[in-house]
């Protein structure tokens, strides 16, 4: 890679991280490169990029940005995207099917630097597909229940006008 090469991909870099939402830092020894396009195409479906970048250009683009504290060592590769529940969601699932060649090393979550067990347990919370599907459903709970409580009555209204009938007819 060239020098003029290094100072483009840091100034690229640089303008992905200013905006971005979190950043984890796995260490992937021994992966194939089968692996790494699988967790690449995981990854690219839910908004997120993944990237093998020399720690050198990595701290020149975090320390563009304000991002410090995060440590840097051996070979790193780099996760980040707007959503941080979806980034910990894909780091964490593919850190327990290939735990051997895939670990989470730090992350970088809302302005502060975290530990892989913070990125677990970011993991673990709702998405945002499935928090509004929550909240919708809290939302529409009343009026479906009003709903039913009407359909009861008319329902129960039928059946009253129906025994009156069979009463009459077998009068």
């Amino acid at each position: 890679m060239t020098r003029e090469e290094k100072v483009k991909l840091v100034e690229e870099l640089s303008e992905e991280f200013k905006e971005v939402g979190g950043i984890v830092v796995c260490g992937f020894e021994g992966m194939t490169v089968q692996e790494m396009e699988a967790l690449r195409n995981e990854a690219r479906d839910q908004g997120i990029k993944v990237r093998v970048i020399k720690n050198r250009l990595a701290d020149i683009a975090f320390k563009n940005v304000g991002i410090e504290g995060l440590t840097l060592k051996n070979t790193n590769m780099f996760v980040w995207g707007d959503d941080i529940v979806a980034l910990a969601k894909v780091v964490t699932k593919y850190a327990k099917t290939a735990s051997d060649k895939f670990s989470i090393k730090n992350g970088y979550f809302e302005g502060k630097v975290v530990e892989p067990s913070v990125i677990e347990e970011y993991s673990k919370l709702a998405s945002k597909e499935e928090f509004l599907g929550m909240l919708l459903s809290t939302w529409t709970a009343p009026l479906r229940n009003f709903l039913y409580v009407l359909n009861g009555v008319q329902r129960e209204f039928v059946t009253a006008l129906n025994e009156i009938k069979k009463q009459k007819e077998a009068a």
